[in-house]
């Protein structure tokens, strides 16, 4: 909400070629409590009085010599291109009402002054200027919160992707259905075979390749959603040497408590093993 002193510390400018409007005009707005009313007799110094200052509420008188206030509003268009422009407009013609609400008028009060209602229409033009800019800034804030906070989210996937990197040869993921979602690390180009081959079905001559035994117990673990942690099992590669991976994985589940998919890492264990394999001389 906009609170009483932010409406009477809001800035307002009164645009009106006749003197005794502006001080009557003044001295309301004085006894009302406002504190920041600035006035000019000049339309041609509205634009650039805007432009420096970005009132809150400009009250605009429409017939003015010169250059009358359906201009001064299309020159505020052009300074409030992408914004909310604020004016109230004083008109002593019924007919310039519509007229002015078409050209980018909020409202009107109309002359001789009733200065409740023009109390009651500034007061009102005022809170929603000043909620616009509350919406306004919040808006630049919230952007600029995503924006922080999808930096630390990138910086913080490649810091897991250079740990991940270097604490195993791979990092995977699936969904709920076994579909792999995510998989960093050159599984393809340094074992000749995707890590689907490793974890999902195989087909075709690939199956007399691998122990099914050990494959067996792994799935079992992943099909009763348990964790494993360095599980080795092996396959014979097409030149008919063992090859020997090790995997740990865990389930993942959402806030609810829902099964949402696996996520692990995996090393090619092949040299481990064959080193731990070969007869070492007492």
């Amino acid at each position: 909400m906009v609170s009483t002193a932010d409406i009477l510390n809001a800035s307002i400018l009164i645009v009106d070629d006749q003197q005794a409007n502006v001080q009557l005009l003044e001295q309301m707005l004085g006894e009302a409590g406002y504190l920041r009313v600035t006035s000019t007799m000049d339309p041609y110094a509205v634009c650039a009085l805007h432009r420096a200052n970005h009132y809150d509420l400009i009250l605009l008188d429409l017939q003015m010599p010169g250059m009358d206030g359906f201009q001064v509003m299309e020159g505020l268009k052009k300074v409030e291109t992408e914004g909310y422009v604020p004016i109230l407009v004083i008109t002593a013609q019924p007919g310039h009402k519509l007229r002015a609400l078409a050209s980018g008028a909020k409202d009107f009060v109309a002359k001789p002054f009733d200065m409740i209602e023009v109390k009651t229409r500034i007061h009102n033009m005022l809170e929603v200027r000043l909620l616009y800019k509350k919406l306004e800034r919040y808006n630049q804030e919230l952007e600029q919160t995503v924006l922080e906070r999808t930096a630390e989210l990138r910086e913080s996937e490649a810091r897991f992707r250079r740990l991940t990197e270097l604490a195993s040869d791979w990092y995977w993921e699936q969904d709920k259905n076994g579909n792999f979602t995510k998989v960093y690390g050159p599984v393809l180009e340094m074992l000749g075979i995707p890590v689907e081959t490793l974890l999902g079905e195989i087909k075709g001559e690939q199956v007399a390749r691998w122990n099914e035994a050990e494959r067996a117990v792994l799935k079992a673990n992943m099909a009763a959603r348990r964790p494993f942690l360095d599980f080795v099992f092996s396959r014979v590669d097409a030149d008919g040497e063992q090859q020997y991976f090790q995997v740990s994985g865990e389930p993942m589940f959402d806030a609810s408590g829902r099964f949402t998919g696996y996520r692990g890492v995996g090393r090619d264990v092949t040299d481990i093993m064959h080193d731990v394999a070969q007869p070492h001389p007492a």
